[in-house]
């Protein structure tokens, strides 16, 4: 401090010198809509921009970039044909479904991407969802049996309208509402639904007909046990395919960890399993099954159309609607979070933010123009986006290198398809959904974390499991909704006290060592903290709050304080104060007639049954640092309570507010009464220090963030007191004058910028400094 005043000069401002007033426009809704609804010329044509994110960095598309899209693009394109062969058989359509999903899936998202990592196709759950829709709805519309895949397009447009509805209308924010365990829970149970659906098809006693694939998962498991005997050489097939794929994975995961100069060669070739596996097998069944296309000695997947065979307008009928309308909540849910979830992972993983609103758009747009091409509802894969990021891709043009994949793979392999063996594919799929699973280490961070969502995600596993994947998306959603509203409702305040803390430089002292330390390594000046006083917030218990003074309480609301918790909130704060204070008149109902019924306590009140020793109510400083919004009930809620306190104490209670974040929140107040009335005035000033410079050799300016300090000023003895941080020593002598300007508006004394000047400001009122 001596060395800043070496070359600077404070001309303090004197008592006689005006302050300078600050009075806060109230809110308006006029000005809201003018900022927040009525689009200007700029935000709309920021908003048109947004649509298209490829323009914003296309033109410095380099070559570099292109080396890594071209091998990401290739690695992805090598692994979503045979993928999306086995997804589309999930969907209960035919193999080349799955391969037209996964080209307009890749050919549009990069020009609506947020995300570089996000590959958009059939998907095991989606999937797994489209055939249980079609195995409920065909059975309603017989004429399209043999066309399913017309439903399955209808499906998607709608939902692909709807879905971009959302994005344009940048209603995103919804999909916040769903939380991890629900997804994870949605993801598992799943994953398990998909495995043990597969399992049939990889041993082969799915031919039997009794056996319901599609059934709750515990009685396919059921089933698998009963039909057991009916297994057949697919089972060798697809046994010895699954084993082979995972200890190639294992293997590479093995010598990356071993040989890690050569981590990338391996993640190749781990990456590139599937294609392996499916090209061997292939070319085991041509070896078995080329003399034998009538009758092949095990099951394979057969013709598949060469070329764009299924493209058309889709067609959208009220018969169609109305068989699909119960589904398109769950289907909606199932596009939305698997997409904006995977997305947002690897945005955080690779140093993005995605935004959910044109990723969105992206899934939407997707999904409308891909019937058109013979396409089913598609969404962001997590296996192939995890490949596509580990394999360096750069851009999301990887998707257009990933749909040229596509399309040679269905205008040049159909007659290799022919012989893949549906074991095989049953393999790939199980191998696939594994990864889904939400692994023991993360249910045991879940535990830890929170147990009440810990038991949501079980509900929601254990749903998928006995009933539907269906019914355990709305399980998890649902108790994960009420778990919030229950939190909501159940926010309890707490009353606080006053601490004073000094900074201490590290380490600490020891127990023997702190009785010998003057002070000498600690803060001069230390500063105020307010923490409950109950000390339920985790302080030390040897530390103790201070009360504050005898009639004023301190309470902290800790949530939004809004309809579901105002009477919560007031109800703990108002049985708590009457409980440590007495009435202001120990009986005010005058005769026993006139008394409430349920007002406890002796038949013939007096002041013998009034303790004397409890303070009478003065004053309440609610702490709104944590609170973001009000609304109409809880205003009201808490202008009854005023009356009820006032005519408790009778006397009127002085009621301060700190820490208000929102001028919203400051209107209602005063709308509701508060904030200021008829003989108050502001006894406290929060002030801050804008100095004036004035010229000495050189004209230097401070900047506000040099000097600015927030300066507690009294009406009582109008000294300002001045702390001006401690910086750098100037290399030019100046000087300036202090102007202090207020923080906050002065026509609304009981309105406080911190539980500090609130407290100083109470006191002062009533007298009590």
């Amino acid at each position: 401090m001596a060395k800043l005043a070496d070359n600077l000069d404070y001309n303090v401002a004197t008592p006689e010198q005006e302050p300078i007033l600050y009075v806060e426009p109230l809110a308006s809704s006029k000005e809201w809509i003018k900022h927040n609804v009525i689009p200007t010329q700029e935000k709309t044509a920021t908003y048109v921009k947004s649509l298209f994110p490829i323009f914003s960095w296309i033109y410095r598309y380099n070559w570099t970039w292109f080396v890594g899209d071209l091998v990401a693009g290739v690695t992805v394109g090598v692994v979503v044909v045979p993928q999306g062969m086995a997804y589309a058989k999930l969907a209960q359509l035919s193999p080349e479904f799955g391969l037209y999903s996964s080209f307009v899936g890749c050919a549009l998202y990069f020009m609506f991407a947020t995300s570089k990592d996000i590959t958009i196709g059939p998907v095991a759950v989606m999937s797994t969802l489209m055939g249980n829709i079609l195995n409920d709805v065909l059975p309603k519309l017989p004429e399209y049996k043999d066309q399913p895949w017309v439903i399955a397009g209808c499906l998607s447009l709608i939902l692909g309208c709807i879905v971009t509805a959302l994005g344009v209308l940048r209603l995103g924010f919804i999909v916040d509402f769903i939380p991890l365990p629900a997804i994870a829970a949605f993801m598992t149970g799943s994953a398990l639904n998909i495995a043990m659906g597969q399992i049939p098809t990889l041993m082969g006693n799915n031919s039997v007909k009794a056996y319901n694939t599609r059934a709750p998962t515990y009685l396919v498991f059921g089933n698998f046990f009963k039909y057991i005997k009916h297994c057949n050489i697919n089972a060798a097939v697809g046994l010895t395919a699954l084993f082979l794929l995972y200890l190639i994975r294992w293997a590479c995961s093995y010598s990356a960890r071993r040989w890690p100069q050569r981590e990338k060669v391996f993640f190749f070739i781990s990456t590139l399993r599937t294609a392996f596996v499916i090209l061997l097998y292939t070319l085991i069944s041509w070896l078995v099954n080329r003399h034998h296309h009538s009758d092949p000695k095990f099951s394979i997947l057969g013709t598949v159309p060469r070329g764009l065979k299924h493209m058309a307008v889709p067609t959208i009928n009220s018969h169609i609607l109305s068989a699909v309308a119960g589904k398109i909540p769950s289907a909606i849910i199932v596009l939305v979070i698997e997409h904006i979830s995977i997305s947002k992972s690897f945005g955080r993983i690779n140093n993005y933010v995605i935004n959910p609103n044109q990723e969105l758009i992206a899934i939407g747009i997707t999904n409308i123009f891909g019937p058109f091409f013979g396409a089913y509802p598609a969404t962001g894969s997590f296996s192939r986006t995890a490949i596509k990021s580990k394999a360096g891709v750069r851009t999301p043009l990887a998707g257009v290198i990933t749909a040229a994949i596509v399309i040679i793979a269905i205008y040049a392999l159909p007659p290799v398809f022919y012989y893949i063996s549906n074991a095989l594919l049953a393999a790939v799929i199980i191998h696939a959904v594994g990864d889904l699973i939400t692994a023991p280490k993360t249910l045991k961070m879940f535990w830890r974390i929170s147990p009440f969502e810990f038991f949501i995600f079980w509900a929601g596993v254990l749903v998928s499991v006995f009933s539907s994947i269906d019914n355990g998306i709305y399980t998890s959603v649902a108790t994960s909704a009420a778990l919030l509203l229950f939190r909501i409702a159940k926010a309890k305040g707490k009353f606080i006290g006053m601490v004073k803390v000094y900074e201490h430089p590290a380490p600490l002292p020891s127990s023997t060592e702190a009785h010998d330390d003057t002070g000498n390594n600690m803060h001069s000046e230390g500063r105020n903290v307010f923490v409950s006083l109950d000390r339920s917030e985790g302080t030390n218990p040897s530390v103790r709050p201070v009360n504050p003074p005898s009639g004023i309480y301190i309470y902290r609301l800790n949530e939004g304080y809004l309809y579901p918790n105002a009477v919560h909130f007031t109800d703990h704060m108002v049985g708590e104060i009457m409980a440590q204070t007495r009435p202001g008149i120990s009986n005010p109902y005058g005769s026993l007639g006139n008394r409430p019924w349920n007002d406890p306590g002796p038949r013939h009140k007096d002041e013998s049954d009034v303790d004397p020793s409890l303070p009478l109510l003065r004053a309440i400083v609610l702490d709104f640092t944590g609170v973001s919004n009000v609304d109409i009930t809880s205003i009201q809620n808490l202008v009854d309570v005023r009356k009820q306190l006032d005519r408790y104490a009778n006397d009127i209670v002085s009621w301060h507010f700190a820490g208000i974040k929102s001028p919203w929140t400051r209107r209602a107040l005063i709308a509701g009464g508060f904030g200021s009335s008829d003989s108050a005035t502001r006894t406290v000033f929060s002030v801050a220090n804008v100095g004036v410079v004035q010229d000495k050799d050189v004209a230097v300016k401070p900047s506000a963030s040099d000097y600015d300090e927030e300066i507690s000023v009294s009406s009582e003895d109008k000294q300002l007191q001045q702390r001006p941080r401690q910086r750098e020593k100037p290399t030019v002598a100046t000087s300036f004058d202090t102007l202090a300007i207020p923080v906050l508006s002065i026509d609304h004394p009981y309105f406080h910028i911190d539980l500090d000047e609130a407290l100083k400001a109470t006191e002062l009122e009533l007298g009590l400094k």
